[in-house]
């Protein structure tokens, strides 16, 4: 684009503008085309940003616009009102509210953005989506008194110096697996127990990998599905410590991760950014 170009352009949205700014303050209504027109002027970064914000500042003139992001999102703006959160497209046109995905990545970028606003939302989601009752007839439970859990019974891996969190796991289990490589991403400290959820294989091959010469290792290698070197017997009954405290707090499935720090539980497979969140909660959210 040359100069001359660029003049004309930014002459045409100041006209446009003007227009705009000149109905609402006579008490006229903006019509779609007038707005559309204002809105599809080309900018740069910065200018569809504010074009953006004006074009929902007319159409939404009561909702308060905490940030604006039009990037990353497939032509999509991300909105976020206070701790609302939504989507429109660049003209404003169209808004939509629900749960966006990247295909490519496979992120829930809805949910990643939701948990940096409030953090602690995980855990409230995960105590109402999660009604079915454990054989102990207890519900799980928001938060669990970590204090409760023995000193052995657990393999530690990851970011030794990260927030820790407590993974609760089967090594038969496939989310689980796939949980080990977003608690990598995330930068944090696992401290992984056991519980066999799938029986009799399950328990055996808990005992092999807390028995091992180097569990964390072990770990890993019993995810991958490799055979584990016969190992040295050692004592496994905080491996049924383990599982008497899931059974008591309600745990019905595999993974389940606590945090360390207060005990608050959230239950399932999750990815790098929710864990992130989950693991370092606001400070005034954290009490």
């Amino acid at each position: 684009m040359n100069f001359s170009n660029f003049k004309t352009e930014v002459t045409s949205l100041k006209s446009r503008a003007a227009a705009i700014t000149l109905a609402v303050a006579s008490g006229g209504i903006v019509s779609g085309l007038v707005a559309a027109s204002f809105i599809s002027v080309p900018a740069n970064a910065a200018g569809l940003l504010q074009d953006v914000r004006t074009a929902i500042e007319l159409r939404l003139p009561k909702t308060p616009i905490t940030s604006l992001n039009c990037k990353g999102f497939g032509g999509l703006c991300e909105v976020v009102s206070e701790k609302t959160l939504f989507y429109i497209d660049e003209r404003a046109r169209y808004l939509f509210v629900g749960r966006l995905y990247d295909m490519e990545s496979r992120a829930d970028l809805t949910a990643a953005k939701l948990l940096e606003l409030n953090p602690d939302l995980l855990v409230a989601n995960a105590k109402r989506e999660q009604p079915k009752e454990s054989q102990s007839g207890n519900r799980t439970q928001a938060k669990v008194p970590v204090s409760e859990l023995p000193k052995q019974g657990a393999v530690h891996w990851g970011n030794k110096s990260g927030p820790k969190l407590i993974v609760f796991s089967d090594f038969a289990c496939g989310y689980c697996k796939r949980l080990t490589g977003e608690l990598k991403k995330a930068g944090v400290h696992v401290e992984e127990r056991p519980i066999s959820i799938f029986g009799a294989s399950s328990r055996k091959l808990a005992e092999q990998v807390l028995c091992a010469d180097d569990p964390s290792a072990a770990l890993h290698k019993a995810y991958s599905g490799a055979k584990l070197e016969s190992s040295k017997s050692c004592d496994t009954k905080s491996l049924d410590a383990n599982e008497a405290f899931a059974k008591k707090h309600g745990f019905s499935g595999t993974p389940v991760i606590v945090r360390a720090s207060d005990g608050a539980v959230v239950e399932g497979f999750r990815q790098a950014a929710q864990i992130r969140a989950f693991a370092n909660p606001k400070t005034k959210e954290a009490r």
